[in-house]
């Protein structure tokens, strides 16, 4: 039983068979706890919103559609429960952001070059507002009218933030990087 389908899976949580669902937390919750982390800004949070998250999935399981990927449809729901984690918190601080001098002061943010856990790490170093904004648009692909609508903020809120959010990135990813190569000279 160790090649079991998404359907299979899907039908063993429908009839709450533990074995199943055990089955369906050990294939996804590695990559989500991933997702979580973009949304926080350490991992006991981000285990606290995958919790949250796998109690809506096993509620919800019967109304999955096999139309779409099991996986996009459990990203959708952890993407869904951080946001809705950090709005009833009520934690989120918006500042709006001068689009022109944001724009002036990033060129453009050339993340290949920087580990990922570098980046994950500069990433949870953000104000919330930011770090929101930009996972939802970079990572998510959400447009800033999606955002907007997700978040209650205006879009050019969501812009500010999402410039505001480039610019701590480029500002931390920089100094880390030199910090690194003093440390070899």
């Amino acid at each position: 039983m160790t090649n079991i389908s998404d359907i299979e899976l899907v039908q063993g949580c429908v009839d709450q068979n533990r074995f199943y669902q055990k089955k369906l937390y050990e294939r996804f919750a590695r990559k989500m706890l991933g997702v979580c982390m973009s949304y926080s800004r350490d991992t006991y949070e981000a285990e606290n919103i995958l919790q949250e998250s796998f109690i809506k999935i096993f509620e919800n399981i019967k109304r999955y559609q096999p139309t779409g990927s099991l996986e996009g449809w459990i990203r959708r729901i952890v993407v869904n429960t951080a946001t809705d984690y950090y709005r009833k918190k009520k934690r989120i601080k918006f500042s709006e952001v001068n689009l022109e001098d944001a724009e002036y002061m990033i060129g453009d943010l050339d993340l290949d070059s920087f580990a990922v856990r570098d980046i994950i790490k500069a990433v949870q170093e953000l104000p919330e507002g930011s770090r929101m904004v930009f996972t939802l648009y970079a990572i998510e692909g959400y447009t800033h009218k999606e955002i907007g609508e997700t978040l209650d903020i205006s879009v050019g809120t969501s812009k500010s933030q999402f410039s505001r959010a480039r610019m701590l990135l480029q500002e931390k990813l920089k100094r880390n990087e030199q910090r690194e190569s003093k440390r070899f000279l």
